[in-house]
Parts: C-alpha cells; sequence; structure tokens
C-alpha cells in the first residue's frame, strides 16, 4: 500500500504467521541434503514455490531453475507483505528491506571487480528492496565499479560509494566499498524511529544486528593479520563497540573473543566463540550470528506480539530458508556430501 494512514500491525502479522508455518523445518532440510539439484526442484514444486518452479522451469533447469525460483519467491513474498502495510508500519519494513538492494549493489560490484558475466550476476540478486527494474538492468549492464557507482549516485549509496573508492583504488580490495554500502544502509535504517516501547525493542534488535555485523568484520580483520585500520570499517548504531574499542580489540583475535563472551550476547554466541578458537574459519561464527538474530527477533515478537517485530521476524526466517535451500543446492552441484551441507546451514 503506501506510508500514508495508520499502521495496521494486527492484520499484517496475522498474514504473516500464516505464511510463517509454511516454511521448512529441519526435517525438510535433511530430506533435500540427500536429493540431487532435479529432485530438489521437484520437491519445492509441491510446496510453497511451485508456482516459480513451474514459470520458470521452461527456461531454466538444475541449480540455475532453483536459484531463479528462490530469488523471485523471496521477492514476491515481500512485496505482498509491503501490499498489506500502511502508514508508519510500511515506511519501517520498506526501509528494512532496503537490505536487498544493498545486498545487490554488493553482489554488482562483486560481479564487476571478477568480471563475471550478466548471467551469473543476475542469478544472485534478490528484487525484493526499492530498485526498480531499469535500476538494476542499469547495475547490469554496467561494466566496472565505476559505473556501478555512477548509476547510484542518485542514491543513499552513491556519496559514501565514491569516497571509498579512492581506498578501493589504492587496496584492490573491496572491503571499503561493501563497508560503505552497509553503513550507508544502517545509518538510514537506524534514522527517526518512534518512542513507543514495540519501536524501542524492534531499534534494539536493529542494534544487536549492527553488533554482529561489527563483530563478524572486527574478527575477519584480526584473523587476516592485515594491515588494516579497523575503525575504517565501524559501522555505527550498535552498542557492543565504539570506534576505538573495535580498533584495538581487532587487533588481538584473543581479546576479541574474550570481549564478546562477556557482553550481553555472550549466551547466544558462547558455543560458536568456543569453536571459532578452535577452527580455521568465521563460518561457524556467521552462522551463530544469524541463529542468534533469528532467536531475538522470535523472543520479541512474542513480547509485543502485534507490532512490526513478528513481521521482521517472519523476513529474517524467510530469508535464512531461501539461504538454506541456495546452500544445499549449490553443495551438491559442488559434490558435497549430506554431512557437509548440513554443517553449512543456519538451523534454529
Amino acid at each position: 500500500m503506501s506510508a500514508v494512514g495508520s499502521s495496521n500491525p494486527e492484520y499484517v502479522v496475522a498474514r504473516v504467521r500464516a505464511r510463517r508455518g509454511s516454511l521448512y523445518g529441519d526435517e525438510e532440510y535433511r530430506k533435500l541434503t540427500r536429493m540431487g539439484p532435479a529432485e530438489i526442484a521437484r520437491f519445492m514444486e509441491e510446496s510453497s514455490y511451485g508456482a516459480e518452479i513451474n514459470a520458470l522451469g521452461s527456461r531454466h533447469g538444475g541449480v540455475d531453475l532453483i536459484e531463479y525460483a528462490l530469488n523471485r519467491n523471496l521477492a514476491e513474498q515481500f512485496d505482498d507483505i509491503l501490499d498489506w502495510s500502511e502508514g508508519e508500519l510500511y515506511d519501517l519494513i520498506a526501509r528494512y528491506l532496503r537490505k536487498f538492494d544493498a545486498w545487490n549493489v554488493k553482489t554488482v560490484i562483486r560481479g564487476a571487480y571478477t568480471d563475471a558475466d550478466q548471467s551469473s550476476i543476475e542469478v544472485d540478486l534478490i528484487r525484493a528492496g526499492e530498485f526498480d527494474d531499469r535500476r538494476i538492468r542499469r547495475l547490469l549492464e554496467a561494466d566496472s565499479i565505476d559505473a556501478v557507482v555512477e548509476v547510484l549516485e542518485d542514491t543513499i549509496y552513491g556519496d559514501p560509494l565514491r569516497e571509498a573508492y579512492a581506498e578501493y583504488e589504492e587496496t584492490d580490495t573491496l572491503v571499503p566499498l561493501e563497508n560503505a554500502v552497509d553503513r550507508a544502509f544502517y545509518e538510514r535504517l537506524l534514522s527517526g524511529l518512534g518512542n513507543d516501547e514495540p519501536t524501542q525493542q524492534y531499534e534494539a534488535f536493529l542494534k544487536a544486528e549492527v553488533d554482529f555485523r561489527n563483530a563478524t568484520n572486527a574478527l575477519r580483520l584480526a584473523r587476516s593479520g592485515a594491515d588494516i585500520d579497523p575503525a575504517a570499517y565501524f559501522i555505527e548504531g550498535g552498542e557492543l563497540f565504539t570506534r576505538g574499542s573495535l580498533a584495538r580489540l581487532a587487533r588481538n583475535l584473543d581479546e576479541l573473543v574474550e570481549y564478546i563472551a562477556d557482553s550481553q550476547y555472550g549466551d547466544e554466541l558462547g558455543p560458536a566463540l568456543r569453536e571459532l578458537e578452535e577452527a580455521d574459519s568465521l563460518i561457524a561464527f556467521e552462522h551463530a550470528t544469524d541463529a542468534a538474530l533469528l532467536a531475538y527477533g522470535d523472543r520479541l515478537g512474542t513480547i509485543h506480539p502485534v507490532s512490526i517485530t513478528p513481521i521482521i521476524s517472519y523476513i529474517l526466517a524467510k530469508e535464512r530458508e531461501v539461504e538454506n535451500i541456495r546452500a544445499i543446492a549449490r553443495g551438491k552441484e559442488a559434490g558435497l556430501s549430506a554431512d557437509e551441507i548440513e554443517s553449512e546451514l543456519v538451523i534454529t
């Protein structure tokens, strides 16, 4: 609908709860890990992805069919939520869904950096944000990172990307550009929120999301050993770090892990932090932060059952379902075993 008029959370929450019941559970994921791509597509055809599988099946096959169907279904689900929403609720949801604009910008930048062809970039795009088809097409047609920045000049990403471009040229790494996109998104997301208790709880959830993003970035930098100033990649809006504390802690992995373990997130992230100390990769920690956000959103949804938080909780759960199915399909294509694929999934 639109941002004009009064909010209607009761109606939207009821519609979202009906859809949440159709999301895949642990048993479905275990079945999928033992199927090939064609079997996965047939399984999806018998579920809420049936319309997309049937519509795209004549043009695509295998993992490509699964990818396109997942992304189209995700966009249509979130478009429905916006169509149901009114007033301030519409505005808050639309702001959050711009995360997919940020995803698409980073995906196109990575594609330009690696000289990927348009079709391989397009399959990873999720058209669930604010960008229209014309903008997406222009981004896909951009043949360099500078051209991508030019396409985005009139968006919230234009100035931050232009400022980060010089550092990208100096370092030849995408970190400055990707962080500029994330900072622009979160700055807009957290601005001008209301003061009622449900909105304050929603703001607490958003701050946790920023904290987890900063924690992941800090751990990545600490693990890399690269001579990079962590403060330059700090995202404002969270509560766990200041710019100075992030810069200090990111230079010592042991201190950083201990700091997070002693924080308000220690209970949720404790197991992942212990695994991180022994593992060679950040994948387990990143999966744990994703699962913790899902659990946090669900918890807030029970505290304020008629508010934006159950809706955001569904958006996260739906996004996680899509990412899990995609990980299964890509894992099967790569020849991974069922156990290896299952270790890549985020299951709460």
